[in-house]
């Protein structure tokens, strides 16, 4: 879910959780690791961190908009190394991102690769390949990266990981439940890693946005209230990270209007949501040789 890019600072600034005083965060990451880095929230962040001294450790599925992202986050002053990689392919993925290791010690590994797919008309539930792509993709996608990184930056005693869900985690959406089970498996994966990690200096950031402007949400006919531009999104998440904080959601009022729908009765909710008209394509085949 995304903002307008003229929105106040203090409008719009995350509602965080405080950052964890016993992890050892790196604020000032030299080497970043990103996912899903050639469109959207991805790329945003891409560009955000690039400047000279930094290494960026790109990844992405589309090897043509994944090349334009480097060039982009080259021309800014930043080394850039870029794959085209599923992060599905646990073994390419993990081969790629211990070589990058071995040569400029990733410091900040942000998990934002992950797909989406809401019910076409008349469809009543998703298919079960669309359902297994869904998952593959934001959640084993998610913990094939983690379980690549997790050793390493244990072993050196620092390192920041951010994990990308959603606000459609923290209220099922008829129109898109493989998705937000997905999130929602995400979230209770960033819980449940912070606290061992953080034992070995390795802080754990989930990030919770609403409707963000990417080219899927493009296509998507539903309405998309208090939506983020992906450069004000991939601002407000930087910032956080910074700050070392464990949570960074935004916009903070649709937070707070969710969790406050939460108290009414649950069939009002679900006649409500079941009013809301989507209509979106399908979900895009990946590249092929990716």
């Amino acid at each position: 879910m995304p903002t307008s890019p003229d929105l106040e600072e203090a409008d719009a600034a995350p509602l965080s959780t405080p950052s964890n005083p016993g992890s050892a965060v790196r604020l000032d990451p030299r080497t970043i690791l990103i996912t899903g880095a050639s469109s959207g929230i991805g790329r945003a962040l891409a560009t955000s961190y690039a400047q000279r001294g930094t290494t960026l450790i790109l990844i992405g599925r589309d090897a043509q908009r994944l090349a334009e992202s480097a060039a982009e986050c080259r021309a800014l002053g930043a080394t850039v190394e870029a794959a085209a990689i599923d992060v599905r392919n646990i073994e390419t993925l993990r081969a790629f991102i211990l070589s990058m290791d071995d040569r400029h010690s990733i410091d900040l590994v942000i998990a934002n690769a992950g797909v989406s797919a809401v019910l076409s008309q008349g469809e009543i539930i998703e298919s079960p390949e669309t359902t297994t792509s869904i998952f593959e993709i934001n959640v084993f996608g998610v913990v094939n990266l983690v379980q690549a990184v997790v050793p390493r930056m244990c072993a050196r005693g620092k390192g920041q990981i951010a994990l990308m869900g959603s606000m459609a985690a923290l209220r099922g959406l008829p129109y898109a439940p493989a998705y937000c089970a997905t999130k929602s498996a995400v979230h209770l994966y960033a819980e449940s890693l912070r606290p061992s990690l953080g034992k070995h200096g390795v802080s754990v950031a989930l990030i919770i946005p609403g409707f963000v402007h990417t080219p899927f949400n493009a296509r998507l006919s539903s309405p998309k209230p208090l939506a983020f531009s992906a450069g004000r999104a991939a601002a407000i998440i930087r910032r956080g990270l910074q700050e070392g904080k464990r949570e960074i959601v935004f916009p903070r009022l649709l937070y707070l209007l969710i969790r406050a729908g939460s108290l009414l009765p649950g069939r009002l909710v679900d006649a409500l949501l079941n009013r809301i008209p989507v209509e979106a394509p399908p979900m895009p085949t990946p590249p092929p040789g990716t």
